[in-house]
């Protein structure tokens, strides 16, 4: 197993939607992350940081995974979906050819702590219809890997040697996303299909690494053949840990517009102000 760290990309203060305060990894212009595009995290007990939430906005040629630790979102789209995640749970959507949603706090939410991903979506599905998924906290499957918890949201993985899926397959890019709790003193052996990008968003603690690396930060694993590491941490560590199919396409990104040229975005600013969605 192989721990050895190909780069960590720092997370910066942000915020988006109507004032809502985050953490953001902004990978549009990274390879290595491939096929993540963006790792927003929103963490606060103050309403104000996070009530205006994310009003009705477009998107296309990407897909949003957004998983909740504790509070309460609404999606609301254009086509007519509606669903509420609590804590725990999961959405996925696909915004293929062109979504408006919303994304909205519950009101009696005590606090939010949640994570949005963006994946890309190769350019053979970016004109795809669009799609929707809720997920509730009970369809994601839980693994105890002896002292360490593993919360399997997407994809194929092992486990200390245990094939684990989680509740999402049919993501852009094979992507999978895990949430795991080290206790201190703990470790735990996880793979990826051989040929995936394999990254740790560490949100609470720290893994023990070859070096030091700035909280909030995403470790993208370097990965050969196999695409494995084993997490260990002498103090207790939360973190996410994403893998994917590199797609290798170039990039062209405007706003919640993720496309292939430029031509291809200036035809997705046109269709979205005549109302093409």
């Amino acid at each position: 197993m192989s721990n050895s760290v190909q780069r960590v990309i720092r997370s910066h203060p942000s915020s988006d939607g109507d004032g809502v305060k985050i953490r953001r990894v902004a990978l549009f212009n990274e390879t290595v992350s491939d096929p993540f595009l963006m790792i927003d995290e929103l963490r606060s007990d103050n309403p104000k940081d996070y009530i205006g939430g994310f009003p009705p906005h477009p998107h296309r040629g990407m897909e949003t995974l957004t998983y909740l630790r504790q509070g309460g979102l609404e999606h609301r789209d254009h086509l007519g979906n509606r669903g509420m995640i609590h804590s725990g749970g999961a959405q996925w959507m696909s915004a293929g050819r062109g979504i408006i949603h919303s994304e909205m706090p519950s009101r009696e939410a005590n606090g939010l702590h949640g994570f949005q991903l963006w994946i890309n979506l190769p350019a053979v599905n970016k004109m795809q219809a669009p799609d929707y998924r809720d997920v509730p906290a009970t369809e994601i499957p839980v693994v105890q890997a002896g002292d360490v918890t593993v919360k399997a949201i997407a994809g194929s993985w092992s486990v200390n040697g245990e094939t684990v899926e989680g509740a999402l397959m049919n993501m852009a890019a094979n992507a999978g996303i895990l949430d795991v709790e080290l206790p201190a003193g703990s470790n735990v052996a996880i793979s990826a299909p051989a040929g995936h990008s394999l990254m740790a968003f560490v949100y609470d603690g720290e893994l023990d690494l070859e070096s030091a690396v700035a909280p909030k930060s995403l470790v993208v694993f370097a990965t050969g053949e196999n695409s494995d590491c084993t997490l260990t941490s002498s103090t207790g560590a939360h973190l996410l840990l994403l893998a994917g199919k590199p797609i290798k396409e170039k990039i062209v990104h405007y706003g919640p517009f993720v496309m292939n040229t430029v031509a291809e975005i200036e035809q997705t600013i046109d269709d979205y102000n005549r109302g093409r969605f």
